[in-house]
């Protein structure tokens, strides 16, 4: 049997964004493809290891100021829906639910994300621990959700964005994120984003490359779902996983290095792609911030700074945004 028949359900969209990267050079492949089910699984792992600082600084931000963001959520007569973008699986969104459930505010939450088998978990873990709980989930990526929304009605939107999740976009994608979403807000509105703060180079680094090589396996998951559903024909062993970050600029990036020169085909496009020795395919940027770039960047995309909320080390920041007048 040619191997290209057994590949079914092809994303068109996936198919397409393979055929796009890995034909460019330098060579890519996005990074919304890192969640599949085997993905979700990978990330959970990387989120529960201590060297990935992230997850536990932003828990307890919440942990910390969860009365303090309902105050200033909650100040609106019909309630607020809580928006959030790149859910997850809402582990640590979970702590400001619990805590607006307990105290009885009038709220909805709507998680958004890539992934429809992260959001069905979600959906049902809510349901099940909150049978109170309004939950609408979407299941899109942020721009396009972004039309999806409906913005109208009387009650506040309170859109998150956490988990420095921001730091995945270019500069250039960032502030079109920023300025397409402030357009879709009102006065009232308000905006909280997560933002990894810089520090410690190899604190960072330790982080995208862990000593249990959890956030290897993550990167080379990507060339496993290309062979799964793309039929394709990557040796997993001859591609080293490699995190490179710039204090500058504050770009920590993720890189696979082809190991050999080799030319590999992916039988669902019926096409090969040479690499060289040591050729790197570019996987994903997660951009780290000083509160200076995070000033910045609200004042040029149409917002203020309404308040900035730190973990105890100040790694990270959770900083809600209004539109300015």
């Amino acid at each position: 049997m040619d191997r290209a028949s057994t590949v079914s359900q092809i994303d068109q969209l996936f198919l397409d964004d393979v055929r796009e990267g890995l034909s460019s050079f330098p060579k890519y492949i996005p990074s919304k493809y890192f969640y599949n089910d085997a993905g979700d699984k990978i990330f959970q792992e990387i989120m529960e290891l201590e060297e990935y600082y992230l997850t536990n600084a932003e828990f307890e931000i919440f942990d910390t100021y969860k009365f303090q963001m309902l105050s200033l959520f909650n100040q609106h007569e019909h309630g607020f829906q809580l928006i959030e973008f790149g859910a997850g699986d809402g582990y640590k969104t979970k702590v400001l639910v619990e805590e607006f459930l307990n105290r009885r505010a009038n709220f909805k939450y709507i998680p958004i994300d890539i992934s429809g088998n992260v959001l069905k978990i979600l959906e049902k873990d809510l349901t099940q621990k909150y049978p109170d709980l309004q939950v609408e989930a979407i299941e899109d990526d942020y721009f396009k959700a972004l039309k999806r929304l409906n913005l109208e009605g009387k009650a506040r939107k309170v859109v998150l964005f956490l988990g420095s999740n921001i730091g995945n976009f270019t500069k250039a994608e960032t502030k079109d994120f920023l300025k397409k979403l402030s357009f879709n807000m009102s006065n009232g509105d308000l905006l909280m984003i997560g933002f990894d703060l810089k520090k410690d180079p190899e604190v960072i680094k330790n982080a995208y490359h862990d000593s249990y090589g959890v956030t290897e396996s993550f990167n080379l998951n990507l060339l496993k779902r290309i062979n799964i559903e793309l039929g394709g024909e990557f040796d997993l062993e001859t591609f080293a996983h490699c995190p490179s970050y710039d204090p500058e600029s504050g770009a920590m990036k993720s890189f696979l290095l082809s190991k050999i020169r080799q030319t590999i085909k992916i039988h669902a496009l019926d096409q090969y792609f040479s690499f060289m020795p040591w050729e790197p395919i570019y996987t994903e940027i997660s951009r780290k911030y000083n509160m200076y770039d995070v000033q910045q960047l609200a004042e040029s995309t149409g917002f203020r700074i309404k308040e900035n909320y730190y973990d105890s080390k100040s790694y990270f920041v959770d900083s809600v945004w209004e539109l300015a007048q």
